[in-house]
């Protein structure tokens, strides 16, 4: 679930069981004994069942990996011995080829080895973030009415660089990082309930069994086909890029030094950052009669808090889009539509993996409304505590925006009305960003937890000693009904605490280029 979380080869198969019955806040499944072995056959499919680890999504993935030589070539001589051995991925594996540069391309047509990766399906999709950002595309409908029945963890095995809950595919629970000939590899196992160091892939034509030691190329078969990469290569790619891309030369641009905002467009918006701005600051007071929005464990990451995936119809950004004319098909995902902060504010907390707790027994953006008592969508309490004049509170875990460094994940959260996080520990670049708009960033003292505390979240929040006088670090006293609990402030500079008076780092910005202007 997390890209730091190494598994090693020999190890993936009982990592893996462990897994599916761990709990979920040691990022486990929580499976009962009685459904480990759930199998759900596929209509449509020959005799094929999907049970949980079933690999569904193999994908050579994101410009981290495909612009490494070595390892793309090292995929096409495993796929290539494997086409020769007669193997071929399970018929419910989605596979894809997305290389980081046009280079890749080139030097595997010289080695002669794009042909036995397209025979294994793993055929080019486009040069750019495709399965590690969300643009997996959708699995067969046959898949996903099988996951859904079961209610199985099925998994991914990609070559990107991010494989955190909910950003590859809102149908796959389960993400895992490999290198692309490992990507080929459980393309062929068709699951990652197996120990590839001793059992095998499959059997070949002859029936005999084929092991992945057999077919792994050595280092000089990888470096016998280098030579075939050349200089002449990159100059042809890089020489003269806008060749390549004709399409961009024919889409209409308006001409002068302003944008011209089209009301109309779903994909670019005019954000309301800079709504009742002034150019006087207002004075630091208290934040008082606060409400939690969202309280959250451990390790909630940015993608968590702002996913760049597909989303479904039924979500708060799939019914502003309906309203629009936009049909399913053409929803794009929220990364697609960052431009416009309506999609990505319905999106905020929107993660189909997001726990609530809040919201107990659910998964994704849900929340309870506590001035009504009702469960509903995160935006739609965001709207209601909007009419009554009540900020929003965030209370969290350790690592509280581990992961990309998505300013979305800031933006959304500020836009929502959350004036203030409270969190045992921050990811370094998420609670910067946090500042920059605005949002006010608190810690618990002494690696203290909103559990450990007994907050149940449904209690009343002030923030008291907020003031002009602020310093970095100071401590402030974090009022939860009856209760004082005292916090570290997370301004930790001056820079910061300016950024904070002015209200975010944009109008700091926009306030002084107007004072200099003037």
């Amino acid at each position: 679930k997390r890209p730091q979380d190494r598994i090693p080869l020999d190890a993936m198969q009982s990592t893996w069981k462990k897994t599916l019955q761990a709990p979920v806040k040691e990022r486990g499944f929580e499976l009962e004994p009685s459904l480990l072995e759930t199998s759900v056959e596929m209509k449509g499919k020959s005799d094929s069942s999907l049970k949980h680890g079933s690999v569904v999504i193999a994908a050579i993935t994101s410009c981290t990996n495909t612009s490494n030589p070595s390892v793309m070539m090292a995929a096409g001589l495993l796929a290539k011995k494997a086409v020769e051995r007669g193997l071929r991925p399970a018929e419910w594996v989605k596979t894809s080829l997305g290389p980081g540069s046009r280079v890749v391309t080139d030097y595997l047509n010289a080695a002669g080895l794009t042909k036995p990766l397209e025979e294994l399906g793993f055929h080019t999709v486009g040069y750019g973030c495709t399965t590690c950002i969300g643009n997996s595309g959708p699995l067969d409908d046959e898949i996903v009415t099988a996951i859904q029945e079961g209610n199985l963890v099925t998994a991914s095995v990609l070559s990107g660089n991010r494989n955190f809950e909910g950003r590859i595919s809102p149908h796959v629970k389960a993400n895992y990082l490999a290198s692309p000939p490992l990507v080929v590899a459980y393309s062929l196992a068709g699951t990652v309930d197996i120990d590839l160091s001793k059992e095998s892939l499959g059997r070949d034509s002859q029936g005999k069994e084929v092991f992945l030691r057999e077919i792994w190329p050595s280092f000089q078969e990888i470096a016998s086909v280098q030579d075939q990469i050349k200089r002449e290569m990159y100059q042809k790619e890089y020489g003269k890029p806008d060749q390549h891309s004709p399409l961009w030369g024919t889409i209409d641009s308006s001409a002068g030094s302003e944008y011209q905002w089209n009301e109309d467009s779903t994909y670019i918006q005019n954000p309301p950052f800079f709504q009742g701005m002034s150019m006087e600051l207002k004075a630091l007071e208290d934040i008082e009669g606060a409400r939690v929005l969202v309280k959250v464990g451990d390790s909630v990451t940015t993608d968590h808090i702002s996913p760049a995936g597909a989303f479904a119809a039924e979500t708060p950004a799939g019914k502003y889009l309906q309203e629009r004319g936009v049909e399913r098909k053409d929803f794009n995902s929220y990364g697609s539509r960052r431009g416009n902060d309506r999609i990505m504010t319905r999106g905020t907390f929107a993660n189909v993996r997001l726990r609530n707790q809040m919201a107990p027994g659910t998964e994704g953006g849900f929340t309870r409304h506590l001035e009504s008592g009702q469960e509903m969508s995160i935006y739609e309490a965001s709207l209601r505590y909007k009419e009554s004049g009540t900020p929003l509170i965030v209370l969290a875990g350790k690592e509280y925006g581990t992961g990309s460094s998505r300013d979305w994940a800031a933006k959304g959260t500020f836009l929502l009305g959350v004036r203030v996080v409270v969190a045992t520990s921050y990811e370094r670049i998420h609670r910067s960003n946090l500042v920059g708009m605005g949002v006010l960033p608190l810690q618990f003292l002494d690696g203290a937890t909103h559990e450990s505390l007994g907050l149940s979240g449904e209690e009343t929040y002030s923030v008291i000693g907020l003031n002009d006088s602020i310093r970095p670090g100071q401590q402030l006293m974090l009022k939860a009904d009856g209760s004082e609990i005292p916090v570290l402030c997370r301004l930790d500079t001056p820079v910061e605490i300016e950024y904070f008076r002015n209200g975010g780092i944009l109008h700091t910005v926009l306030r002084n280029f107007l004072r200099n202007d003037s």
